[in-house]
């Protein structure tokens, strides 16, 4: 059934269900690919927005969030408005995507949804592209930061140890155990559960995202339950923003990213390292 303007949108919606909804002015559709993808092939009716766009940098930190007024700027020129569902995809995985909604939600807008599998699960079902830039009209949405979902250093501190909160660290293995390090100072966050990332994804399924029941199961396995309090992080709060998706989808209502992530905690000596 074709969603009207009155049906919420789930929040993660298959590409089928997208292209059932062409069309709706209420629905932006954002594509998270490179500039050089996007001209090459995108959903109809799509906007482009750079990754770039929707995270800032204090070297030798990366992936934190932008300056609100920044973030407004970027969503006023894709036309964001209120009262619209924004759709965001990437090449497949969503890690580009995932992140502009973590940054959305971390303003006070949750009506949001990811694209299942992104462009690849697009393209897999046959449907059509179009080549041609889409010039939005500017908008004049005026979003204040809430942080909603956001965790910083100093409240994950003061959080080591409590029995009803887990560090999620979404890393590779090698970066969890401090062999490859990519900051400072190479391990993890004392106490932190190691559930990498990708573990989501089915690379046979386009890189849609696994069953939910699986998913729920397995994290459970490792501790992560419903009933905690969730802190994702990677590196830069990219790869964990997928995560962080998961979690929502599955119910967590405390799950929550930390921008900067390791290139913040592996660079600042005065915080805890372990291996």
């Amino acid at each position: 059934m074709t969603a009207t303007s009155a049906d919420p949108l789930p929040l993660l919606i298959e590409a089928g269900e997208l292209n059932a909804l062409r069309g709706r002015d209420d629905i932006l559709v954002v594509d998270m690919t490179a500039l050089e993808q996007y001209r090459c092939g995108h959903i109809p009716g799509a906007v482009h927005l750079d990754f770039v766009d929707i995270t800032g940098e204090r070297p030798p930190t990366s992936g934190l969030l932008p300056e609100a007024a920044a973030f407004n700027r970027v969503l006023r020129a894709i036309g964001l408005r209120e009262g619209m569902h924004l759709v965001a995809y990437d090449e497949s995985g969503g890690l580009k995507a995932c992140r502009l909604l973590w940054t959305l939600h971390a303003h006070g807008f949750q009506s949001f949804s990811l694209l299942n599998g992104g462009l690849e699960a697009w393209q897999a079902e046959g449907l059509s592209l179009e080549t041609q830039d889409i010039l939005p009209t500017p908008s004049t949405i005026e979003l204040e930061y809430t942080r909603d979902g956001v965790r910083t250093a100093e409240e994950i501190l003061a959080r080591l140890g409590q029995p009803g909160v887990v560090l999620l660290d979404t890393r590779s293995a090698c970066e969890y155990l401090g062999h490859d390090r990519r900051s400072a100072r190479g391990g993890h966050i004392p106490g932190a559960i190691h559930f990498e990332w990708s573990r989501a994804l089915d690379p046979l399924s386009h890189h849609r995202f696994r069953s939910p029941n699986i998913l729920r199961d397995e994290l459970a396995a490792a501790g992560i339950t419903t009933d905690k309090e969730v802190i994702a992080y990677c590196q830069t709060h990219r790869r964990s923003s997928v995560s962080w998706f998961i979690l929502r989808l599955l119910g967590f209502e405390k799950a929550y990213g930390y921008p900067g992530a390791w290139s913040d905690w592996g660079n600042r000596p005065e915080l805890p390292v372990a291996n």
